[in-house]
């Protein structure tokens, strides 16, 4: 047999519940182990945060209609929470808003500018999430103009960056996007 047989959707919810447990279980065992043994260093709720996170990801990956926009957007979102929990466990020393945030909003960015260059004619799928994702990367522009952010020059190319796949998106798809604006609010 050249292809693996695929699993009965019974089997894989089995599966997938048996590994969450597993994961809950080893997420105790880690509580436990910083309680008793370093108890001074907080390192298993970065840990425990991690799980959180790939459990996140599995659980979105396994679902048989995603939609790979969606998936970026998730995953933007996701690990901007994660980065901002290590962060604060860590002693909140900035890298958080200053690195993480904005290259995580570029590499979204680069993603849907690939992704609307590559399927432009499809590219209605992509069309509500790729505005969402423009809204988030005005996120460091907010946290230029409150002071937040320190290390500035990550932050105007994730702008930037953002400009210039929301302006292609318009180029390219402007006629879509409004009809699927108007689809979905009924505008």
């Amino acid at each position: 047999m050249l292809y693996p047989q695929k699993l009965s959707q019974k089997k894989g919810n089995l599966i997938v519940k048996i590994s969450i447990g597993i994961s809950v279980i080893i997420a105790i065992i880690l509580v436990l182990i910083n309680h008793f043994i370093t108890p001074n260093i907080q390192w298993a709720g970065i840990a425990n945060a991690g799980i959180i996170y790939i459990w996140i990801t599995v659980i979105y990956a396994i679902n048989k209609n995603t939609n790979i926009a969606g998936h970026v957007l998730l995953q933007m979102i996701a690990i901007s929470i994660l980065t901002i929990y290590i962060d604060y466990k860590t002693g909140l020393k900035g890298w958080a808003v200053n690195i993480s945030i904005p290259i995580i909003i570029i590499i979204a960015n680069i993603t849907m500018l690939i992704l609307t260059i590559i399927s432009h004619k499809r590219y209605i799928r992509y069309a509500i999430y790729q505005l969402v994702i423009c809204l988030f990367s005005l996120v460091p522009f907010y946290f230029i103009y409150e002071k937040i952010i320190v290390y500035k020059i990550l932050s105007y190319v994730a702008t930037g960056i953002c400009s210039i796949n929301f302006l292609v998106t318009i180029c390219l798809c402007s006629k879509e996007v409004k009809d699927a604006i108007t689809r979905k609010f009924n505008i």
